[in-house]
């Protein structure tokens, strides 16, 4: 009887991988942003054309009056180049805030208009956001970036 058990649940999973749903647990998430890998770099910037670029713009330069107060206390989107503050902060605020939204106000009340893509990047689409802009900065902003934070 254990035989044929073990048979039906290979010809089971055999199923249903077929139809596409694997019931394996996903491969683990990326977790850090790479601006040495290029396939990490190309998608991320794909991904950045499409979802990041009508804020903080095409060549990441951000809103004009990023760094002035607006009403009700929120901010225009900062460019991510290295005239900004992105490289500022860790990967992983940069991960949460893309992930999670800037709506929640700062200790000094203030906050942002970033919207959370939790729902339309998963997590590795978002560590590929990063790694692209992370390569655009000149090579001493990362190293500051990485010794600030790691």
């Amino acid at each position: 009887m254990a035989g044929g058990a073990v048979v039906a649940g290979a010809v089971a999973w055999v199923a249903i991988r077929s139809l596409g749903s694997d019931p394996r647990p996903p491969s683990r998430p990326t977790t850090r942003a790479d601006p040495q890998s290029l396939p990490q770099v190309a998608r991320g910037e794909t991904l950045y054309a499409q979802h990041c670029s009508s804020c903080h713009g095409s060549n990441l330069e951000g809103q004009a009056g990023w760094n002035r107060r607006q009403v009700k206390g929120r901010f225009l989107a900062p460019p991510h180049d290295e005239s900004g503050h992105t490289w500022h902060h860790p990967d992983t605020w940069l991960f949460d805030t893309s992930k999670h939204g800037g709506s929640a106000p700062a200790t000094d009340g203030s906050g942002s208009a970033m919207p959370a893509f939790r729902d339309k990047l998963v997590d590795d689409d978002i560590w590929a956001v990063l790694a692209f802009i992370k390569s655009r900065w000149p090579a001493e902003i990362r190293d500051r970036q990485a010794r600030a934070h790691h």
